[in-house]
């Protein structure tokens, strides 16, 4: 009985275990469940662009790991840039959680990409690559995250992820409120 993460990250990796140690109890599984990243392909760039091209990835990446010998559970977490009618850069995110019930996902919260970097993220560059060389950092993307370079820590990549999780596993949680909920597709508007 796993829980299966599409990705090696720890940044990614750790905020599910942390999210499903807590939820555990409510989603059937014994207490501290296995929680492990597992290297699947997102079936997008490296650097996906816009919501649908994001929650592709993030969708594929769930299905890959809950396809995975013993899955329960496979989540899908895939980190994006949306342009905005202006041109200017929007980070999110895109969490996919699959199940055998069917599949679910959210957004988490948006931050505004630097426009120094955003024609490197449009030309197909890595954000945290970028972020990197902008501000002479190494890794940002498996440990605080561009969120937290650029909020001073105060909110950082695996914060965002664990909210963003928990708010998507809201219908596997209460399948009596959500009667449509999860369903054998991917929705995600906004």
């Amino acid at each position: 009985m796993s829980v299966f993460v599409g990705s090696l990250n720890p940044g990614k990796v750790q905020p599910v275990r942390e999210v499903f140690t807590a939820l555990a109890a409510d989603l059937g599984l014994p207490a501290g469940p296995a929680v492990q990243g597992v290297n699947v392909p997102s079936g997008v760039p490296d650097q996906p662009l816009g919501v649908e091209e994001t929650a592709r990835g993030a969708a594929n990446r769930a299905a890959a790991a809950l396809a995975q010998p013993g899955a329960l559970w496979g989540v899908g977490l895939e980190g994006g840039v949306r342009l905005d009618e202006r041109g200017r850069g929007w980070l999110f995110g895109v969490v996919a959680v699959a199940h055998a019930s069917g599949m679910n996902a959210g957004r988490t919260a948006e931050l505004p990409v630097p426009p120094a970097i955003l024609p490197g993220v449009q030309s197909g560059m890595e954000l945290g690559t970028l972020m990197d060389d902008l501000l002479g950092t190494r890794d940002l993307k498996r440990g605080v995250g561009t969120v937290g370079a650029l909020t001073g820590g105060l909110v950082t990549r695996p914060d965002v992820w664990r909210q963003a999780l928990a708010l998507t596993l809201a219908p596997f949680l209460h399948p009596q409120l959500y009667p449509d909920w999860p369903h054998a597709g991917l929705s995600l508007h906004g």
